[in-house]
């Protein structure tokens, strides 16, 4: 179990990344979303002990991780939104270099191990290249390698399929699925379909503030018998959004499909549809916006 309690930090530029945290994380996999600059990325620093708190505590099981980050560290598998590498070094040797740092000694069991995660991120066959060659979604594939070489108990992954194809990324979904039984994994995005399609509880997170956070399912029937859709035009969006509570606007062609939040169908074009992660996620963000004025 992963908690966090009261986390704040404030940069010195005066930003403040995160303001009062508070969440509790256990296993499988957990989703943190929210747009971007909304704080997920310094929270996740944070958590990999990248960089400390101004206040607040972490607790990962029995270690406490502002006190002992080292220990946290042994056990922590973390793929940041940025993502380096050693030049001129290939991707089986720098996978190796990473195994012995977290302790794998044994050198039969380091490479099988090795070997093992390279052909699950599809790199097998470029196992003798340079990673500094690779292509923006080789270096991600083999940044989620580096992440779970040491089978760890938290996970941390910081916008992990940017630079993936259709292909890589479901891959990637899988993979993460199957590692995810038995670990703690934090999966970080601004894009809802990769939490929707993975997570089944998930924090939103704006301004450095949880906005709201439970399981999907809780939150999106929260929502039911209030979210209603329309089809319009562009003109007729512009005089509904003066007037109502928008969630969204999806244009197919010269059509808009609006979505909006209200007891009652704000007028008779508009009909009731299930409610949806987008639903609440936009739902939240506008009303952290109403409390904010």
């Amino acid at each position: 179990m992963l908690t966090v309690t009261s986390l704040s930090k404030q940069y010195d530029n005066g930003v403040k990344a995160l303001n009062n945290i508070e969440l509790q994380i256990g296993k499988g996999m957990f989703g943190l979303l929210g747009p971007n600059g909304a704080g997920k990325s310094s929270l996740m620093r944070t958590l990999a002990t990248i960089q400390a708190p101004d206040s607040g505590y972490i607790q990962f099981n029995d270690i406490n991780v502002l006190n002992r980050p080292h220990a946290l560290r042994r056990v922590l598998g973390y793929l940041p939104q940025e993502f380096g590498v050693y030049p001129r070094v290939s991707a089986f040797r720098l996978l190796d270099y990473l195994a012995v740092l977290k302790g794998i000694h044994n050198k039969n069991v380091r490479h099988k191990k090795v070997n093992e995660l390279l052909e699950q991120t599809n790199l097998l066959n470029h196992k003798h290249k340079s990673v500094a060659t690779f292509s923006g979604g080789m270096v991600r594939r083999f940044g989620i390698a580096q992440a779970l070489i040491a089978s760890p108990e938290l996970i941390v992954v910081d916008e992990p399929t940017a630079g993936l194809d259709p292909q890589e990324r479901n891959r990637f979904y899988s993979l993460l699925s199957e590692v995810s039984e038995n670990a703690t994994l934090i999966l970080s995005s601004h894009i809802i379909e990769d939490i929707e399609g993975l997570c089944s509880n998930l924090a939103i997170i704006n301004n450095g503030k949880v906005v709201n956070q439970g399981g999907i399912s809780s939150l999106s029937n929260v929502l039911g018998g209030k979210v209603w859709q329309a089809q319009t035009n562009e003109q007729q969006v512009s005089q509904w959004q003066k007037v109502f509570s928008f969630l969204s606007v999806k244009s197919i062609g010269a059509e808009r499909f609006v979505r909006v939040l209200a007891d009652i169908p704000p007028t008779p074009d508009f009909y009731a549809v299930p409610p949806n992660l987008e639903d609440v996620y936009f739902a939240a963000l506008a009303n952290q916006g109403q409390e904010a004025k």
